[in-house]
């Protein structure tokens, strides 16, 4: 973990992302053209993304989600908040048991990992 310019902290992992889930690209050796994805299938998303986008006339800083989407990315960015909030009450009202702590971090990280895993699918495709 790392302090940015703004004083936000980010993760260390750096390097180009896959252009489709903006995943870490592994690091490329040799020479060959620079990977953009991370899969055939996120190149094959990206291709349908930039074809129905062609069809709907959107700009490239337009984007269709779906309502369930946003929905879901919502209530996962309130349980990391609401985690957020208790632990810092938590710290703020004395001192800490280390148990105390852990159940903290726990907690916190059990709200973090759904933002960590989740992958935005286009609209109409479900796994």
């Amino acid at each position: 973990m790392t302090k940015s310019t703004t004083g936000v902290r980010v993760r260390a992992e750096s390097g180009p992302r896959c252009r489709w889930c903006r995943r870490v690209l592994p690091e490329q050796k040799g020479a060959g053209r620079k990977r953009v994805f991370c899969s055939q299938a996120c190149r094959q998303w990206d291709w349908v993304g930039r074809q129905r986008a062609r069809e709907l006339k959107l700009s490239e800083d337009e984007l269709v989600v779906a309502r369930q989407e946003i929905d879901s990315l919502y209530d996962d960015l309130y349980v990391l908040a609401c985690a957020v909030d208790d632990t810092e009450r938590e710290l703020k009202a004395g001192k800490p048991t280390v148990t105390s702590l852990k159940e903290a971090m726990e907690w916190i990280l059990d709200a973090a990992r759904p933002l960590r895993d989740r992958t935005l699918t286009p609209s109409g495709h479900h796994e």
